[in-house]
């Protein structure tokens, strides 16, 4: 039996999947709504979220007219509304991170210092703190 080859995600595909994932999430839309309004079925909608498929451009447009954005703005380019990094969209289409940040906005100032400082004493468990640390970099570098 021959092995699978690793499937390799494009940079690109990975980044475009995570900015329809937390558009989408802000918008409060289901991936099972954002699947119907596109002809699509929610696995697809996930892998095009993960990276996993690449987003046609005529799929893109739609998606992107659903949800009530530019393209641009899906994609990436420069200017786009957002203006949100790469890493940044990445981390906020974690499950859970759009309503953590939702939730800590509402919070007053001496509770969310308290939050932040909790949170850093809990053990993650695993290898994705390299993302973090890079992400948490670049993002005080431009501050």
């Amino acid at each position: 039996m021959a092995l699978k080859p690793e499937i390799l995600r494009h940079p690109i595909d990975t980044a475009v999947g995570a900015r329809i994932r937390m558009t989408r999430k802000a918008r409060g839309v289901s991936q099972n709504a954002l699947a119907e309004s596109v002809g699509l079925t929610f696995q697809q909608i996930q892998k095009y979220e993960k990276g996993a498929n690449r987003v046609s451009a005529s799929k893109l447009a739609e998606i992107a007219d659903f949800l009530k954005v530019p393209v641009a703005e899906l994609f990436g380019a420069e200017g786009a509304g957002s203006g949100l990094t790469d890493e940044l969209a990445e981390l906020l289409g974690e499950p859970g991170a759009l309503q953590l940040l939702k939730t800590y906005c509402r919070l007053p100032r001496s509770q969310q210092s308290a939050l932040v400082g909790f949170l850093g004493t809990l053990p993650t468990g695993h290898d994705d703190d390299q993302l973090c640390e890079v992400s948490e970099q670049r993002v005080a570098a431009r501050s």
